[in-house]
């Protein structure tokens, strides 16, 4: 038996000492929770508990095998080749010269803020995490907003808003590893509480995240409009771009074609993820090449930058999964899966426990982190008492995209803010993020209330099979298995 409670607060201890380390040092995530790990791995092997240690490297070995990483770099790639060719900036033109009805339509800053939201549904699922999102849409969407007129605090919380779309509209980098995340989390928990039931997968929470997505990003564009209409001194701000060649257009609509097609197959299911990841880069590739804008010295740089963003993706999936190990070593899994087991009520309290856990991550940590860290530990204790699965992953989809948008800590904010270096940073930036915050915050409610949002267009969910016994495990085993297999040893 490894972990002694000592041990298991020790694991506990570490994660805010993560937190606080990745503050006030910089120092990349993976070399924190590298160290992280080396202490909890030394108090394990002094306290002669670390024999669960060795299997990190068959771990490690399955966690590379999995052939849903493959789509990591591919998005990196659509990413990168968005942000660097001219495409951020002919869809923004044209959205523009849409909106404003050709130019017969002065709508102040609301224009420029509607494409910008739009921009960054679009741009926003293909550049993985909030921190890549916040940079990529901080360089296309920034500049752009700075020369229609629009205020700094409103671009900053707009580039912010943008960003943060990525966490919820499929199939997003987030979702796909969340959904991955979910699926091992889920089947522990079933083995965990002997129930018998459908394991959820990725298509599940790609569709689970459908329609609280939709309306995250309805509500996000009309407060956008409609915050843009009010002011009516930035009416006479905001110029419109020269129109666009007939070429330019036929680019922006094929572009716009092309990734909604891609992300609804993959929706759908019609398409993989890692297909459509790679569909869309060869697409934007041969794209740059035929237009010339892909020269030799840009190509070199893309890859470059796709090398470097998927090498530290993979570095700290690795540095994760070796602090997951060394948590479970020291036995923070079982304290924290007693602690949810030990909570009254039912388990809709379970679920706002964990969401408040998730949320005060959100404040140090970008999405891939509390995806590679947080959510192994407290997911499979909470599905034991919350058999929905799907609307427990929209739920801490939209609690992450929430809390990456509460001022002045709020890691989107904070970001956009830097990059961009201008913006209020003080109760002027929170009344120009509070609308966008106050609708998630709604939305949030509205799925936590109502369960079936999360299962809008997806087949009924199985009713749960009632918990059975290990003898009655091991009858239906020997039912099923042919005669020479020797039934399964439980627990």
């Amino acid at each position: 038996m490894s972990g002694a409670p000592a041990l298991g607060w020790l694991g506990l201890a570490l994660l805010p000492g993560i937190a606080a380390t990745l503050l006030l040092t910089g120092l990349p995530a993976y070399l924190v929770l590298i160290g992280a790990a080396g202490i909890g791995a030394a108090a394990a092997a002094a306290h002669g508990d670390a024999g669960v240690l060795t299997a990190l490297p068959s771990r490690l070995v399955g966690l590379l095998d999995n052939d849903l990483l493959q789509a990591l770099p591919l998005y990196v790639l659509m990413g990168a080749l968005l942000n660097r060719l001219p495409l951020a900036d002919i869809l923004f033109r044209a959205g523009l010269r849409l909106v404003s009805l050709g130019g017969r339509a002065r709508l102040g800053a609301a224009g420029p803020k509607m494409v910008s939201v739009a921009l960054g549904a679009l741009l926003a699922p293909m550049n993985g995490s909030v921190g890549a999102s916040v940079t990529v849409l901080s360089r296309a969407i920034g500049p752009r907003l700075a020369a229609s007129g629009v205020p700094a605090r409103d671009s900053v919380a707009v580039v912010a808003v943008a960003s943060t779309l990525g966490v919820v509209v499929p199939p997003s980098l987030v979702l796909i590893l969340l959904g991955d995340a979910m699926l091992t989390a889920h089947t522990m928990a079933l083995n965990e509480a002997h129930r018998i039931e459908r394991v959820v997968n990725t298509q599940d929470v790609f569709r689970g995240a459908l329609g609280p997505a939709a309306l995250v990003l309805l509500a996000s564009l009309a407060i956008a409009g409609l915050s843009g209409l009010g002011r009516t001194r930035d009416v006479t701000a905001v110029a419109l771009p020269a129109p666009l060649r007939a070429g330019e257009w036929l680019v922006a609509a094929a572009t716009l074609a092309f990734v909604l097609t891609l992300l609804a197959g993959v929706v759908a299911g019609y398409f993989y993820a890692v297909e459509a990841a790679a569909m869309g880069a060869v697409a934007l590739l041969v794209s740059g090449a035929l237009s010339r804008h892909l020269t030799a010295r840009l190509l070199r740089r893309v890859l470059a930058e796709t090398a470097a963003i998927s090498g530290l993706l993979f570095a700290l999936l690795m540095a994760a999964t070796t602090f997951t190990l060394v948590a479970r070593a020291l036995g923070t899994d079982r304290l924290l899966a007693g602690f949810i087991a030990s909570l009254p009520g039912d388990a809709r309290l379970s679920t706002l426990v964990v969401l408040g856990v998730l949320t005060l991550s959100a404040f140090a940590l970008d999405a891939f982190e509390i995806i590679f860290v947080i959510v192994p530990l407290v997911m499979p204790p909470l599905l034991v008492r919350v058999p929905d699965a799907v609307w427990v992953s929209a739920m801490t989809l939209l609690a992450l995209q929430a809390s990456y948008l509460v001022p002045p800590l709020g890691y989107a904010v904070m970001m956009a803010r830097g990059i961009l270096g201008r913006g209020d940073r003080g109760v002027g930036l929170a009344r120009a993020v509070a609308p966008f915050l106050a609708a998630q915050i709604a939305i949030l409610a509205l799925a936590f209330a109502w369960p079936g949002l999360t299962h809008v267009g997806a087949p009924p969910r199985a009713a749960a099979q009632p918990t059975l016994s290990d003898e009655e495990i091991r009858r239906q085993f020997q039912d099923l298995a042919p005669l020479d297999l020797p039934p399964p040893v439980l627990r």
